[in-house]
């Protein structure tokens, strides 16, 4: 079990404090664990830095900006395959199944196909698990690294990580149609509000807002409940 996939996770979470306080102990787990490549740790050490260092509001506007505001950039992994169509919730009953059948019991915030929570399983299961699962999403991990790059943005550095671990490689016929996919801008409104205007599939009991999201950051575990399973061994009792 590695404790590699926690950190991916919390860096792909809203910001908070908890995170900020906890970013000198991340950077000890990714370098002590090496299973991300020197070339994606020394960019992960700058997203680190940046979020130990740096104004909270910012840092949390920033996310929202890539994140919330982005459907192209959307850490719902099931939303770039299948959109808002049906085939994307019997997906989601699908995975929230596979979780429950390893201990992991989803609350009604939480949406099994976004990508934090999916990691944080990751890191509850053996490694070479947590190696064969992470394949399953590559194809949009890839899209994903590949935008954020674009955008020069250091979060891509999450991203180029999760494929560096992984085995195997994305599918570049299947890459090159999702990044044949609308790429908005979120400082344009307009064409966000197009691209929005279809209401969404929602999921599960208390599900809502857009893309089932109840809160920024889309039904992530919260920070700090990650961070206390940090110096535990990993479990999957619901939280």
């Amino acid at each position: 079990m590695a404790r590699t996939f926690k950190i991916l996770s919390l860096l792909l979470t809203y910001p908070e404090e908890e995170i900020q306080e906890a970013a000198g102990e991340m950077k000890q787990i990714l370098a002590s664990e090496k299973l991300v490549p020197e070339n994606c740790l020394a960019g992960l050490d700058v997203l680190l830095g940046e979020l130990a260092e740096g104004d909270l509001y910012d840092l949390q506007e920033r996310y929202l900006l890539l994140f919330d505001r982005s459907r192209s950039l959307s850490l719902h992994l099931f939303e770039h395959i299948h959109g808002e169509s049906r085939d994307r919730g019997q997906a989601m009953v699908d995975l929230a199944e596979h979780y429950e059948r390893h201990g992991l019991v989803l609350s009604a915030k939480e949406l099994p196909d976004f990508l934090p929570l999916f990691l944080e399983f990751l890191a509850t299961r053996p490694l070479p698990e947590a190696l064969e699962l992470l394949e399953q999403p590559l194809n949009v991990i890839a899209a994903l690294a590949e935008r954020l790059r674009k955008r020069k943005s250091v979060y891509a550095w999450v991203f180029l990580a999760l494929e560096s671990i992984a085995r195997g490689k994305p599918s570049k016929a299947a890459l090159d149609e999702l990044l044949a996919e609308p790429d908005e801008d979120p400082d344009d409104l307009e064409a966000l509000d197009r691209a929005w205007e279809d209401q969404p599939v929602t999921f599960g009991p208390g599900a809502g807002g857009v893309a089932g999201g109840m809160t920024p950051g889309g039904g992530c575990p919260a920070a700090r409940d990650t961070l206390a399973r940090m110096d535990r061994p990993a479990d999957t009792k619901p939280h």
